[in-house]
């Protein structure tokens, strides 16, 4: 616990000094009960931004390849859950219900990966499978900013404006009254599909008053008419 906050205001504190990091929405995240925060990836930065950005401890769900030596022994301490992408990991997802239920707060990027050019990416089933085992809400968070400071393949970190949104929560209960398990699939799809159009009026709802850099002028115009 001392160690999850010390590292989260020294993160923090980073990212408003280097990144003018605005956060809008947090009244959204329930202050008690299992919570689970759907957010966009285009980088490596999202991890630490959102999780500054949160004001409960949070657990990340993140790839398995991460969790060796040195950094994944600190990895596992402040509360991650490794997940092998492969293929269904139900120890992860055993894993992630049971914090969920016992009224913890878990990260999920819906997209699997990061996204390689900033555009939202189709969301995977995992999501509604976690919330519907979990009977949990759903807040959708909008990462704005860090695929410019971090794209996937850059070698150092390019001083950018960021911006964190968080939407209202969302709550799916209704959709799960079902029990037909082919049908099942196809509403647990939906039910990711659900949280990335929500991520994606976040960022049309968004008035993100920064003039991009020229190489990425394009793309941003393309990601704020998606």
């Amino acid at each position: 616990m001392v160690l999850y906050w010390t590292v989260w205001i020294i993160v923090r504190a980073g990212a408003r000094l280097l990144f003018r990091l605005q956060v809008s929405g947090q009244d959204h995240i329930p202050r008690t009960g299992g919570v689970l925060i759907a957010a966009n990836h285009s980088s490596y930065l999202d991890i630490p931004i959102l999780g500054c950005a949160l004001p409960r401890q949070a657990s990340f769900i993140g790839r398995m390849d991460l969790f060796s030596g040195i950094v994944g022994t600190i990895l596992r301490y402040l509360g991650w859950i490794p997940i092998r992408r492969e293929r269904v990991d139900r120890k992860a997802f055993d894993e992630a219900v049971a914090r969920l239920k016992a009224g913890r707060v878990v990260v999920i990027y819906p997209e699997g990966t990061r996204s390689p050019d900033g555009r939202l990416q189709p969301g995977k089933p995992g999501i509604g499978m976690i919330a519907a085992a979990a009977g949990c809400p759903v807040v959708p968070a909008l990462l704005e900013g860090t695929y410019e400071a971090l794209p996937p393949g850059a070698s150092w970190i390019r001083v950018r404006p960021i911006r964190v949104i968080f939407g209202q929560p969302m709550d799916f209960s209704a959709e799960l009254e079902i029990e037909s398990e082919d049908t099942k699939k196809v509403i647990y799809q939906q039910m990711s599909q659900e949280v990335m159009d929500r991520i994606a009026e976040l960022r049309r709802e968004m008035s993100f008053h920064v003039t991009p850099c020229p190489e990425t002028e394009s793309k941003r115009h393309q990601q704020l008419t998606l």
